[in-house]
């Protein structure tokens, strides 16, 4: 051992840096100690394998040293060269690196300051240098949208899609269909962005109500005339009816009647000046459809006869609870009066479901029995009693409508007595043919209110009323 550590020694160094001799000398030195310790069992009790584990331990630390030592007799000349440390000393204090000089330490570069001494932590930047304003990026990720002032908020409603307009337009005309509120349906119609497709309303409007009511007619002219001027224009009024126009053969299939129905839609809103006076003009010569000119022969006509543009409000009629209850009471004594005439009952029937008004159909069995109290012969009587008989097995009279209406007569009966002397007898013998025919319940009968014969005291009797 102390062979190798003198053949050590004795090797040549190599200017500025440690051989690797030197540095195993040194930490054979550092270990010395040890070794005269453990000479007795180096020398006669390791092993082989523990001699070279130990030998290697020995080479690994003498090389760590000379790595060391390279390193930094590599940083000393760098700052020689650059003038700013001199020595090639290491350990000694003008060796050692300034921590806070801002050149690069690692030994590279040109050795000038980083970023040309300017934008380091806590620096704005250069002296002298001037920054302009810059506006505000909003992809920025540190982009303050509260402190950039007021901000104005505005509601983006995306448009209707041609193919979705449809299935939006319908439920609001239904439910219009149902409540009547045109203003209502401004403002749904307000808060959707119909866009282009504004003016296909109308035309939706219009041939949902051809397949449905009288009254739906009504209400959709209506509609039309108070949505002009707010939510829609002439033009868009005649784009609607254009379009109309061109789809009847379709339409035809499912309202046989729509030509007709149209022409009375183009006449009404030329009266309610939703159309312009010169609309059916444009049609003059051009038309090839046959529907669409049967349509418009029919607004030409309308518009053409007397006076018919002051009657033009009702054309469709006016439709269920909107009618005064005079002209029920009216169009419901027409209706008997042509029955008796006729005798069509299907034809009976017709106009009163044109009537649309279920709940004043006590009206009808009212007036019909008053007739019968005020006709002349049994004819009427077996007539009324056919008609009340078909409208209760088809259910248009209900139960409480029926007994509603029988109820009033009772209940003026004395009136009418005054004016028909023999109404009780008469009713009495109209509630039993009622009821054989099963028009009336037994507890309707038995209502029927019926005046006794009073006999009066004699000269003869004594003063005691004849039982």
């Amino acid at each position: 051992m102390a062979t190798e550590v003198d053949t050590w020694s004795s090797a040549p160094e190599a200017d500025g840096v440690f051989s690797f001799e030197e540095n195993l000398a040194e930490a054979n030195r550092t270990y010395s100690g040890d070794e005269d310790l453990n000479e007795a069992e180096v020398n006669g009790n390791w092993t082989p394998q523990e001699k070279a584990l130990h030998e290697a331990r020995l080479k690994a630390k003498a090389k760590r040293r000379m790595r060391k030592s390279s390193s930094r007799n590599s940083t000393s000349e760098s700052f020689s060269e650059s003038g700013d440390v001199t020595g090639n000393d290491p350990n000694s204090p003008k060796g050692k690196v300034n921590t806070n000089d801002r050149k690069s330490r690692t030994g590279k570069g040109r050795g000038l300051p980083k970023k040309g001494g300017a934008g380091g932590k806590g620096v704005w930047g250069a002296a002298g240098m001037v920054y302009e304003d810059e506006e505000p990026d909003v992809r920025d990720p540190n982009y303050d949208e509260s402190a950039q002032g007021d901000t104005v908020y505005a509601k983006v409603v995306p448009e209707v899609d041609e193919k979705e307009l449809e299935k939006m337009v319908n439920p609001i005309v239904q439910e219009y269909f149902e409540h009547g509120d045109t203003k209502e349906v401004q403002t749904l119609l307000r808060e959707l962005n119909l866009g282009p497709h504004k003016y296909e309303f109308s035309s939706l409007a219009v041939s949902l109500s051809l397949e449905g009511k009288a009254s739906h007619r009504e209400l959709t002219s209506r509609l039309l005339s108070d949505l002009t001027g707010k939510v829609l224009s002439q033009n868009d009024m005649a784009r609607a009816f254009d379009k109309i126009l061109k789809e009847l053969p379709d339409l035809i299939l499912d309202t046989p009647d729509a030509p007709q129905m149209l022409g009375q839609f183009i006449a009404r809103a030329i009266a309610d000046h939703i159309l312009p006076m010169s609309f059916l003009d444009c049609y003059k010569g051009k038309v090839d459809c046959e529907h669409a000119r049967v349509a418009l022969d029919r607004a030409a006509v309308l518009l053409t006869m007397k006076r018919e543009m002051m009657r033009l409000d009702n054309v469709w009629g006016v439709g269920g609870g909107q009618r005064p209850v005079k002209h029920l009471i009216k169009e419901m004594n027409l209706l008997l009066k042509e029955y008796l005439v006729s005798g069509d009952v299907l034809e009976a029937e017709h106009c009163l479901r044109d009537l649309e008004v279920p709940h004043f159909h006590h009206e009808l069995v009212y007036e019909a029995i008053v007739m019968v109290l005020e006709s002349k012969g049994d004819s009427a009587s077996h007539m009324m009693v056919k008609l009340l008989q078909s409208f209760w097995k088809t259910g248009l009279i209900t139960v409480d409508q029926m007994n509603r209406g029988f109820q009033r007569v009772y209940d003026e009966l004395p009136e009418l007595n005054l004016d028909v002397p023999h109404a009780h007898s008469i009713m009495e013998t109209f509630v039993d043919l009622c009821y054989q025919e099963a028009v009336i319940t037994k507890q309707l009968m038995d209502a029927c209110p019926s005046r006794g014969r009073k006999r009066f005291v004699s000269e003869g009797d004594g003063g005691v009323i004849k039982s």
